[in-house]
């Protein structure tokens, strides 16, 4: 992970989050969010403080996979990388002043914050618009930004909504 984080360079930030999100996204246990969400927590919170190079635990950055098992996942991802690609292109990028990554961090944290929530199957839009969040900030594509964003508000949304519904039926229940 150490090299990869270098390798990248100032890019980190975007891919991090990226990866990180799509982590969130899979269908693991119920609250398993809570730990795969620390450190989507960390690399925004570094973005919002304005760090230049990410900054993750020893115990993540020693972690590493076989070079079998590398290969065969870039196998399977490269064709969809490159679809991906197809897609996102710098447009419309509303950050000319280079602060977009600061604006990126807030959104982010907020989601990721959502994320670790414990609510079952509250993390998915959250992880997602997170995901496109890191996406549109490694190309500067504004309009995947809008579309990040409105997923991101469309989950806050849909989450204040489940934790509105679970107050008022928990009121119901107590009086």
């Amino acid at each position: 992970m150490e090299q990869l984080r270098d390798a990248l360079g100032d890019r980190s930030f975007a891919t991090l989050l990226v990866f990180f999100a799509l982590l969130n996204m899979l269908p693991l246990p119920p609250g398993s969010t809570l730990v795969l969400g620390i450190p989507l927590l960390l690399v925004s919170l570094q973005m919002v403080l304005g760090r230049k190079t990410v900054w993750l635990p020893r115990s993540i950055l020693t972690k590493s996979i076989g070079i079998e098992h590398f290969r065969q996942m870039s196998e399977r991802l490269v064709p969809r990388v490159r679809w991906v690609e197809r897609l996102i292109r710098p447009r419309y990028w509303p950050f000319a002043n280079g602060r977009g990554d600061r604006v990126v961090g807030v959104l982010a944290l907020l989601l990721a914050t959502m994320i670790t929530l414990p609510i079952p199957l509250g993390n998915w839009f959250p992880a997602l618009a997170c995901a496109l969040l890191g996406l549109a900030l490694s190309e500067c594509d504004g309009l995947l930004l809008g579309i990040a964003v409105s997923i991101g508000l469309l989950s806050l949304a849909l989450i204040g909504a489940i934790l509105g519904s679970a107050g008022a039926l928990a009121a119901f229940f107590i009086f």
